[in-house]
């Protein structure tokens, strides 16, 4: 599987509302990492939080 964003892309950031609570909004890819299953995973960074988050690609989009 391929990831489809590139690090240091910005994207949009959907936050789940089953899983931890997180800001929705604008993040930046900071790496790509291993699939889960059937779903790219990436870790990212929102310049207004001092902490990375890990998302799934269906979470995030295009600016």
């Amino acid at each position: 599987m391929k990831h489809k964003f590139v690090v240091g892309e910005s994207v949009y950031f959907t936050a789940s509302n089953v899983a931890r609570p997180a800001a929705s909004g604008m993040y930046e890819i900071v790496r790509l990492l291993p699939t889960d299953g059937s779903d790219c995973q990436y870790r990212i960074k929102n310049i207004s939080e001092a902490f990375e988050r890990v998302a799934k690609e269906s979470q995030l989009s295009v600016c």
